[in-house]
């Protein structure tokens, strides 16, 4: 039987292989967890574990490896892998991303970009309606951190991920770091991005870090690379209360995947997450009173 968090607003920890005999050991007070299922398919102990883990917490599951941007088409073998540690675990969400990462059978090790055309539109639709069909449930597609993008793009990335939901029926991982990264990038308004995502579609939030580095290029500039290796920015805070007065309460992902601090230091990030949400719902409160 699935269990969910005890709050919706509840905020999760990123398990990480290098944490998760410490965490099956000692059983620390998280609300849930999510885990990418490419960790554990080719890892039976670690797998045990996580089943272990699963009968005390609630998992989320985040597929890094389930490309529903190829062009070629999503990797079946790969997809049943996936749905085989789903049935073991029974999560209560299951997610990926708006990114392609395999070609002509070779996997990429990153997720990469795509157009927001029509073209694009249908390909992802095709495929989400795939995975949806496979795994019996519905799939979370996470918006993307953006370098760059497309000349021939002729739709916005919010109004692609609203078509999308409206073909699918799939629902939204809104990573509220990934927007103010792209909007900083990119030069768009983190906050309108938000207001223009469909509320009813956001099944979960994600918070991640990231480093400013220097661009090359004839006038200096700086580009913000999404490494999942710093604590959570403050704009970004401020976006994520953003969020959460526009969506409502939503199950808040702390993700750190890269240079891993402490469990603890995660744990603190998770109560900072619960923090800010029970601020904006008091405020909420007081308005409406």
């Amino acid at each position: 039987m699935s269990r969910t968090p005890n709050a919706s607003n509840a905020a999760g920890i990123g398990l990480r292989l290098q944490h998760i005999a410490e965490v099956a050991a000692t059983r620390p007070p998280v609300a849930w967890l999510e885990i990418h299922p490419e960790n554990f398919i080719a890892n039976p102990h670690a797998a045990e574990l996580l089943q272990d883990l699963a009968t005390a917490y609630p998992i989320s599951v985040h597929s890094v490896g389930v490309s529903i941007g190829s062009a070629g088409g999503v990797d079946r073998r790969h997809l049943q892998r996936v749905k085989a540690l789903i049935d073991r675990i029974d999560p209560f969400l299951v997610s990926g991303h708006l990114a392609w990462s395999t070609h002509e059978g070779d996997y990429l090790n990153d997720l990469l970009p795509l157009p927001y055309d029509r073209e694009s539109l249908g390909i992802l639709a095709r495929h989400v309606d795939e995975v949806q069909q496979a795994l019996g449930r519905p799939y979370h597609v996470e918006n993307p951190s953006n370098y760059l993008g497309f000349g021939g793009s002729t739709m916005t990335e919010v109004e692609f991920l609203t078509e999308l939901v409206a073909r699918t029926g799939c629902r939204l991982l809104c990573d509220v770091s990934n927007i103010h990264v792209s909007g900083a990038n990119l030069g768009y308004d983190p906050y309108a991005y938000v207001d223009g995502l469909p509320a009813e579609a956001i099944g979960e939030l994600h918070l991640g870090g990231f480093v400013i580095e220097d661009e090359d290029g004839a006038a200096p500039a700086q580009v913000l690379i999404d490494t999942h290796s710093r604590p959570i920015d403050d704009h970004a805070w401020d976006l994520h209360a953003h969020a959460l007065r526009r969506f409502g309460p939503r199950p808040t992902l702390i993700e750190w995947d890269n240079e891993l601090p402490s469990f603890s230091t995660l744990l603190g990030e998770a109560a900072r997450a619960e923090a800010v949400a029970a601020g904006v719902f008091a405020e909420s409160m007081r308005h409406a009173g």
